[in-house]
């Protein structure tokens, strides 16, 4: 029982330790993160040091009731890098 504990509690740290260390766009250049969305149509990047999102090339990476909206991301060398999309729910009543 002991061992399964300690498991759980080192593969939570582990979790939490990949998911502060993914890409981040700060240190990227437009180019570079541009490629990364194209190549992969959907990618999880951090914009800051707490903030990340779900950047997608196409309405095809989101779920059914999703829409696509434009991204635009702070990088290395852009204040405002279009690099694609990001999913978001359609609401009922909104006209859409």
């Amino acid at each position: 029982m002991r061992r399964i504990f300690m498991s759980a509690a080192i593969a939570g740290f582990a979790t939490d330790s990949l998911a502060q260390s993914g890409l981040t766009t700060l240190a990227m250049s437009c180019a570079q993160v541009r490629a990364i969305v194209a190549a992969q149509g959907a990618a999880v990047l951090r914009t800051g040091p707490m903030t990340y999102d779900r950047y997608v090339r196409g309405s095809g990476f989101c779920a059914l009731r999703e829409t696509v909206q434009p991204a635009w991301v702070r990088t290395a060398d852009v204040v405002q890098c279009p690099i694609g999309a990001v999913c978001r729910s359609v609401e009922k009543g909104n006209g859409r």
